[in-house]
């Protein structure tokens, strides 16, 4: 209640500095982004659970989505709003139409603003929070966000409290909605340095994790994610940076303990070509046991410690077949992850542009009777705008696992894995107005 007291304080001040402004410029624009998508995957599928359905090496789909978008601005305030649609091509009917972003923003001249609503929220690199856009559905937040911006600082305060339904009796379980969590809190500080290529973030979130049952001790535990991110950007050089760690206790009151770092370097002696190089660390739980296929039991920890990058954009960090925090690992543990890759980027002409990487993959921690390799993953990407509201990007990767990846993974053939794309995206400015 003290929290929602001084978000409205806030409020007051901000919406009565421009009270007087109705009569300025107001600027609405209408948008519309279309995406048709396509994948091929041979190899690397998980086992079926029953032993009697057969589940091939191959799969294919095509997935289409629609997102209109409206904005609306004036001084002092600013509304968006997102319907999105997405479907696999032959679905028997499509979802419904849902509301991927839709909030208000009040703005001071001093720098302050509040903005409230669904948002899809993107701190740094969008290693720890981003919306992760590759997957269809993305991630929006429902919170009221606090902040300041001026003279090359940024302070944003984040506040979430999420429920199931409207119930005046009690608390909900909450499970299964728009983000897992129960309560969140997030204090993020960046700042730019006059005159210096360097930039610097710091990030504090407390996250709340609903815990027991709607008939049995219904409770909150609370996880802690701190740590920063620096970027440091000279001329023909970019060097990122950035260290993690979480504390407190998961929804099963098992303690956390758990840490990530990351370097990346950029060097581009040119606008035509730059070369990309990095190594991730995520730490792994301990002493875990990889038990054959169809054996019972699980194993047991004291102390979780297996980082889990949580609302980050992961498609961009971990390899494009997202085998790594998108999808869990055999008995639901995590033996964490290291990554070391080098790629190029290639600019022929100002349309098109050429990629291609390699990632070395391995896990972070021992394994009984297994080796810690991974794999190696190979990935070619090409993009090539006709305009600049129309896009194609097709792209492959080829990924030699090893028996460890196999045995992780459950995978029918983690051996050899071939997965190609194509995306067709249109995104037109439908019309802007101003009066």
């Amino acid at each position: 209640m003290k929290k929602l007291i001084v978000a409205i304080a806030l409020l007051i001040p901000l919406t009565s500095v421009h009270a007087q402004k109705d009569s300025c410029l107001n600027k609405l624009s209408v948008g519309l982004e279309f995406l048709a998508h396509g994948e091929d995957c041979r190899g690397g599928l998980p086992k079926a659970d029953s032993e009697d359905e057969v589940v091939g090496d191959h799969s294919s789909f095509l997935l289409g989505r629609t997102r209109l978008k409206l904005n609306y601005e004036r001084p002092g305030l600013e509304a968006k709003l997102v319907l999105r649609n997405t479907a696999v091509w032959g679905m028997n009917g499509n979802q419904a139409l849902n509301l991927n972003e839709t909030w208000v923003k009040l703005k001071a001249p001093s720098g302050l603003f509040t903005q409230i609503g669904r948002i899809a929220l993107s701190y740094d690199d969008e290693r720890i929070i981003g919306p992760d856009d590759w997957v269809m559905e993305a991630l929006p937040h429902d919170a009221l966000l606090l902040g300041y911006e001026g003279h090359g600082h940024k302070v944003h305060g984040i506040l979430a409290y999420n429920q199931n339904s409207e119930n005046v009796y009690s608390n909900t379980f909450y499970k299964d909605g728009a983000q897992d969590y129960k309560a969140m809190q997030t204090l993020w500080y960046h700042y730019d340095f006059p005159k210096f290529p360097l930039g610097a973030s710091l990030l504090f979130m407390n996250i709340g994790m609903q815990a027991g049952t709607i008939d049995n001790d219904p409770h909150i535990e609370y996880q802690q994610l701190f740590g920063g991110y620096v970027n440091y950007h000279p001329r023909y050089l970019t060097l990122e940076g950035s260290y993690y760690r979480q504390t407190g206790h998961n929804e099963y009151n098992i303690k956390i303990d758990a840490w990530m770092a990351s370097v990346k370097a950029t060097i581009k002696p040119s606008d035509i070509y730059n070369i990309k190089l990095g190594y991730d660390y995520l730490s792994g739980d301990d002493y875990v046991a990889v038990v054959e296929p169809g054996s019972i039991g699980l194993p047991q920890h004291k102390v979780m410690k297996g980082f889990c990058p949580i609302y980050g954009s992961h498609h961009q960090f971990y390899g494009v077949m997202d085998y790594f925090y998108k999808s869990a690992y055999l008995q639901g543990f995590t033996p964490g992850l290291q990554n070391a890759w080098v790629g190029f980027h290639y600019t022929p002409t100002k349309k098109l542009t050429c990629d291609v990487s390699y990632h070395y993959m391995a896990v972070a921690t021992d394994l009984r009777g297994l080796d810690r390799t991974l794999g190696h993953d190979i990935e070619l990407e090409a993009n090539y705008d006709f305009t600049d509201d129309i896009s194609l990007s097709v792209g492959y990767t080829y990924m030699r696992g090893t028996h460890t990846m196999d045995r992780l993974k459950q995978g029918n053939d983690n051996k050899n894995v071939h997965w190609a794309w194509v995306s067709l995206q249109i995104s037109p400015n439908l019309f802007t107005t101003k009066w």
